[in-house]
């Protein structure tokens, strides 16, 4: 990797950990720029502002934020699971994509902006309801939003209680029990 790359990548990556923590707003250039060892006018250079940057970080994050557990319309329960525990080991996805909802899409598809991501997951869901495999008369869009709201009811987000990795093994187990119980009566026949 060239030191222009090398340098850029870093002042991606110091953004991410600036964004996550802060969100848009309360980030500060100085300390993203102090942090990637960048000058700010280089910064300015490869991005126009911090929106810019924060929009980079975004896109640069958005498949691992989409696709960081492996999709599995036959084990939904199991992927309710696995998006637990990538929230533990990963909080800072789940924080990029938090302030993106909270600073800039307050309302609709927070992906909207980004069309198709999601939809090969969204069909794999239809074609479940159609094959009776997933409960019928839920749209798929719902089905998945429902996942991942259960899912992240321990998130670094959660508004009641936030999980850590540093939490006792019985209660991760349990948290990953109630998940696969709630998931499987809700949207499995």
């Amino acid at each position: 990797m060239r030191d222009g790359q090398r340098s850029k990548q870093q002042l991606l990556d110091a953004a991410t950990a600036e964004f996550a923590a802060y969100g848009i707003a309360g980030a500060r250039v100085d300390r993203i720029a102090a942090s990637a060892g960048v000058n700010k006018a280089q910064m300015y250079g490869w991005f126009g502002s911090k929106d810019g940057l924060f929009d980079a970080v975004f896109a640069q994050h958005l498949h691992r934020i989409v696709d960081v557990v492996p999709f599995t319309p036959l084990d939904l329960p199991g992927y309710a699971v696995a998006l637990y525990d990538s929230y533990l080991t990963d909080p800072e996805l789940v924080r990029l994509a938090s302030w993106s909802r909270l600073e800039r899409v307050p309302v609709g598809d927070l992906l909207s902006a980004h069309a198709g991501l999601a939809d090969p997951k969204l069909a794999a869901i239809a074609r479940a309801q159609a094959a009776g495999r997933i409960v019928g008369g839920i749209r798929p869009d719902e089905v998945y939003a429902l996942i991942i709201a259960l899912a992240g009811t321990w998130s670094p987000v959660s508004a009641t209680f936030t999980a850590s990795p540093q939490d006792s093994a019985a209660d991760h187990e349990r948290r990953r029990a109630v998940l696969r119980d709630v998931v499987g009566r809700a949207l499995v026949p």
